[in-house]
């Protein structure tokens, strides 16, 4: 973020409206977080599935950055908390979903898999299935 608020008379009101839209999910993201870590701390263990490292993740690092203002900082707080939150649920869900199902979705309509699915069964593969059921 090359200091983007200082630009403000350029973008104007545009920033103004669009910034408690930003900053207004973050209650709501810490609330998931919240849940989230109940979830995962209580549910993996209960199901034999290993923990994932919240670290690897999420990184709030950049307003170390001296060159940054503080407004910058603080920005890049939010966003390093954000997408690295976002990144550890989608983990978390992901590997919940291997656990449970880890059947592949029907391909075509433009949707587009999620890079943890690569390994799933392949969607509508009925033996491979009930394989995998009597694995467990």
């Amino acid at each position: 973020m090359y200091n983007k608020i200082s630009k403000l008379p350029q973008k104007g009101l545009r920033h103004l409206l669009v910034i408690p839209f930003i900053w207004g999910i973050s209650v709501p993201l810490v609330i998931l977080d919240f849940f989230m870590e109940i979830y995962h701390h209580v549910a993996f263990p209960l199901c034999g599935i290993p923990l994932v490292k919240r670290s690897n993740y999420i990184r709030v690092d950049r307003q170390k950055l001296a060159y940054l203002s503080t407004i910058d900082k603080l920005c890049c707080m939010y966003c390093g908390y954000a997408n690295g939150f976002a990144s550890y649920m989608v983990k978390i869900a992901g590997d919940t979903e291997k656990y449970w199902c880890g059947i592949k979705h029907k391909e075509g309509g433009g949707f587009v898999p999620q890079p943890h699915q690569k390994d799933f069964l392949p969607y509508g593969d009925e033996r491979a299935f009930k394989d995998f059921i009597d694995k467990k």
